[in-house]
């Protein structure tokens, strides 16, 4: 009589062995049970493709229903996809991988900083993607929300930063769909970001308030503020920027970031200030580096500008992308067209026109004053 897996029965009268006895779902797909000599035995699913053998442990299941379902997912995985199962954790080193392949350290460090805090070493990192359901993000993203009573802020800010780090993880997750490690995206497709929680900064330093915290700043951190309010760039792009990037013939700096790279042309001051930024170091060498010679990163800058702000007692929202505004705020006012400022801030129109709006249309107005058209 032909061993049965598919009732209690059947699987009762099987002899103990280590090859698991099989049953065929269809055509290249089988479900396999193996009797132990205690307990209820355990369940194992084969596919085969062009390639070969592929098997998939599936544990412990209650009956037979339950275990071909757990079988006819991970078919389906490897027939819309990759028999290999990938954790989360790892489809996000290989995005990151592939940022810095594609587009270089400075691109890939933000998002490998993120996953490090919140994805490597957390539950949903050890999830395998097949398995990851929008319940699963959805709970990893709301802990990241945090509350504080002394700060009515708190909550909005965390909301605000868990939204990017929803959208880093996405990105990952969308690569590793792109790259068939996974069958579908529908799940996280079905997460949303929390709405209302973005607000663009509104402090705008004044001149006053910028000469303070240029003279309270450090030496090191003095040449950091100053790149970036000669160019308006972001902070990350001037610490990415490296000598070679420097053209002061030309008068020209080419700048690496979140919207690819750009050259742009520089000011004479700006020029003479870069040219005594570099001297004595090779053209592949940081343009702009701390006293130690270290390259800067977001973290060291961020402890450098808190103390620096406390010291010339700034509020405490002030931070070194307000230099950055107040570089682009003064561009416009001194009545630089929005495209130049755009291309010289690596930006668009529609996000200076959305930020700096109020100043553009200052500057039209006063321009309207002087049309006469009657």
């Amino acid at each position: 009589m032909a061993e049965r897996i598919d009732t209690t029965t059947g699987r009762a009268r099987l002899k103990v062995r280590r090859e698991p006895y099989w049953a065929r779902i269809e055509q290249g797909s089988f479900i396999g049970f193996r009797k132990l000599p205690k307990g209820e035995g355990t369940w194992i699913a084969r596919w085969r493709n062009a390639e070969g053998q592929h098997y998939r442990a599936l544990g412990h299941h209650p009956d037979y229903d339950a275990a071909v379902k757990a079988a006819r997912q991970w078919f389906a995985q490897c027939d819309g996809a990759t028999p290999k199962m990938v954790t989360v954790a790892e489809a996000c080193r290989q995005y990151v991988a592939e940022r810095r392949a594609r587009k270089g350290d400075a691109n890939a460090n933000d998002a490998e900083g993120r996953f490090k805090r919140h994805v490597y070493d957390a539950t949903i990192g050890k999830l395998e993607l097949a398995k990851l359901k929008a319940a699963d993000i959805e709970k990893w993203l709301h802990g990241l929300i945090r509350n504080d009573d002394e700060d009515e802020d708190a909550e909005r800010r965390s909301k605000d930063s868990a939204n990017r780090n929803l959208a880093a993880l996405k990105a990952a997750l969308n690569r590793a769909f792109h790259s068939g490690l996974v069958a579908s995206d529908a799940q996280w497709r079905r997460v949303r970001s929390f709405e209302d929680v973005s607000r663009r900064r509104e402090r705008f330093l004044t001149l006053t308030q910028r000469k303070r915290l240029y003279v309270s700043a450090s030496p090191e951190l003095k040449r950091l503020i100053k790149a970036v309010a000669l160019t308006a760039a972001r902070p990350g792009e001037i610490a990415a920027a490296r000598v070679a990037d420097l053209d002061s013939k030309a008068g020209m700096i080419t700048l690496s970031g979140k919207t690819g790279r750009r050259t742009i042309p520089l000011s004479p001051d700006a020029i003479a200030f870069f040219k005594s930024c570099y001297t004595g170091r090779d053209a592949s060498a940081p343009l702009i580096v701390r006293d130690s010679g270290i390259p800067w990163n977001k973290w060291a800058w961020g402890e450098a500008m808190r103390e620096a702000v406390t010291q010339a007692k700034l509020p405490d929202d002030v931070v070194l992308y307000s230099v950055r505004h107040a570089a682009i705020s003064e561009m416009l006012t001194a009545k630089l067209d929005p495209l130049s400022v755009a291309r010289l801030a690596g930006t668009s129109v529609n996000m200076i026109s959305k930020h700096y709006g109020h100043l553009v249309q200052d500057h039209v107005r006063a321009q309207l004053a002087a049309v006469k058209v009657l």
